[in-house]
């Protein structure tokens, strides 16, 4: 390279693969998509530019697929076949819907219990200022579908137009079950209805089992206890079961990678190979970013990557330009300015828990932070772009 200074910083690429399906080479396909897309664009690979592959192509390629009678046989042997209260599911027709299904097949009766006045990735049951109006107290008060109906009437998402209350009774009773829907807040409030419960919940499932076990409950299991093993020949995921699970048809979902570190460091030594460039790799399901209309997260993955190389293990060390601007250095300008900051970022240590220039740069996991780029970068529509590429990720005003 010259010597000339580089006035680019982190750049985000989406590259586009062929169509993944059950059976390919994975590695193969992404490594040769990313030295294509380099060649056709006319950049170079670096040494520390992150490869990222989405978890459902990752998942496709291995062929991680269950249909909703497997989920059924696992609910039944796991839970009984009889009552089962499933609680704290999100709103979702195409994270949620389709594990209900085969969750209704393998019960009789369902007792659904929905928290409210959302979901826990922010989908809404009911409108807030109704909530203000009626009186009910959501950390406390149990809410029949009656209760519910009679206080609040028939609420639609935003967005989608469903009615998630209907739709999740509806797909209980088409399965076969009754199915009793309850609004409430506290875990334990399903033990008034069934002693074998699955809960639903994704980021706070392990204080739920917790609240249950601790409160009595005869069988507790999570999403992430189902399908954790194959059942009849079907797709599983050792670690999280359903949790991260995916529509694939109307009859069977796509699971949650597993066994993805092989792949990642496959892709690394092929890029290795081919250019003398040691990048690191990661598979990124759902980053965590907020719809500021919506007010939806997107956080249904149990994770945001569930395998990376090391070189991505631990979080950001950085200061804050604007605040040595503006308080260490506020009597320099021009060349003198740029040149302290840029010997205190050279200076900077392994840890700046505490320095006040640091304040601000809230120490993330960097798969989480690059996790959340790559999501926003491919989308989850039609781009066709699968694989993104982050490179300056690691610069900082010295490069």
């Amino acid at each position: 390279m010259s010597n000339k200074e580089r006035r680019v910083g982190t750049i985000s690429r989406g590259v586009r693969c062929p169509i993944i399906k059950q059976g390919d080479d994975l590695a193969n396909i992404v490594a040769d998509s990313v030295l294509e897309a380099a060649k056709c664009e006319g950049f170079e690979l670096r040494d520390r530019d992150v490869i990222s592959v989405t978890e459902s192509v990752v998942a496709r390629a291995q062929g991680n697929y269950a249909s909703i009678d497997d989920i059924a046989a696992d609910v039944k042997k796991k839970l009984g076949g009889e009552t089962i209260g499933v609680i704290f599911p999100i709103l979702s027709r195409n994270r949620f819907a389709i594990c209900l299904k085969g969750i209704a097949k393998g019960a009789k009766k369902v007792v659904l219990m929905l928290s409210y006045p959302s979901d826990e990735v922010g989908n809404s049951l009911l409108d807030l200022d109704m909530l203000d109006e009626s009186g009910v107290n959501p950390y406390s008060d149990v809410l029949s579908l009656e209760k519910y109906r009679e206080l609040f009437g028939v609420y639609r998402l935003e967005f989608t137009g469903v009615d998630y209350v209907d739709y999740y009774k509806n797909i209980i009773e088409e399965a076969g079950a009754e199915a009793e829907i309850i609004f409430a807040n506290q875990p334990k409030a399903i033990l008034d209805y069934a002693d074998c419960v699955l809960n639903c919940d994704i980021h706070t499932r392990a204080r739920t089992k917790r609240i249950l076990k601790a409160a009595g409950a005869k069988v507790v299991c999570g999403l992430d206890d189902i399908l954790t093993s194959s059942v009849n020949g079907s797709g599983f995921n050792e670690n999280y079961g359903l949790l991260g699970s995916n529509k694939s048809t109307e009859d069977t979902i796509k699971l949650f990678p597993r066994e993805c570190k092989p792949v990642v460091l496959d892709i690394q030594e092929r890029i290795l190979k081919a250019t003398g460039k040691h990048v690191e790799v990661m598979v990124y399901g759902d980053g965590a970013f907020k719809d500021p209309k919506g007010k939806i997260w997107e956080l249904a993955d149990p994770v945001v990557s569930p395998a990376y190389t090391d070189g991505l293990i631990g979080t950001p060390n950085e200061l804050k330009l604007k605040y040595l601007a503006d308080n260490d250095f506020k009597d320099l300008s021009g060349e003198a300015l740029k040149a302290a900051i840029t010997e205190s970022i050279k200076a900077k240590g392994g840890n700046l828990v505490g320095n006040m220039a640091a304040q601000g740069t809230t120490p993330r996991q960097l798969t989480d932070l690059i996790g959340s780029l790559c999501d926003l970068t491919s989308g989850s529509g039609d781009k066709g772009t699968p694989v993104v590429l982050v490179q300056g990720y690691f610069d900082n005003y010295t490069n």
